[in-house]
């Protein structure tokens, strides 16, 4: 059986949270004064372009590396598998029958 390195926990509370940060974040957005023609004005600059494609990816790869390094300090990399044996395939032992 496989052993998995996360446990077993309910999604609600992080489905809800999520939903409450991306509520922050738009009326954070409409009280500032941020409206689509505005925001479509400010897309057409390279930095924000550059901006909007590297901070997620940023992201990604420190999520990455994160959960690289939390499973080798929990030990949980998977041991090597054995070597395979050196058998003939058995196409090979019913032909000499």
């Amino acid at each position: 059986m496989q052993k998995t390195t996360s446990s077993k926990r309910k999604l609600t509370p992080y489905a809800v949270a999520t939903s409450l940060l991306l509520v922050a974040g738009a009326a954070t957005g409409l009280i500032a004064g941020v409206t689509p023609a505005t925001a479509a004005s400010l897309a057409q600059q390279p930095d924000t372009q550059i901006a909007v494609f590297m901070i997620p990816l940023t992201i990604l790869v420190l999520a990455v590396m994160f959960e690289v390094t939390r499973m080798v300090l929990r030990g949980a990399v998977p041991a090597e598998l054995p070597a395979r044996s050196r058998r003939p395939p058995l196409s090979d032992r019913h032909a000499e029958n």
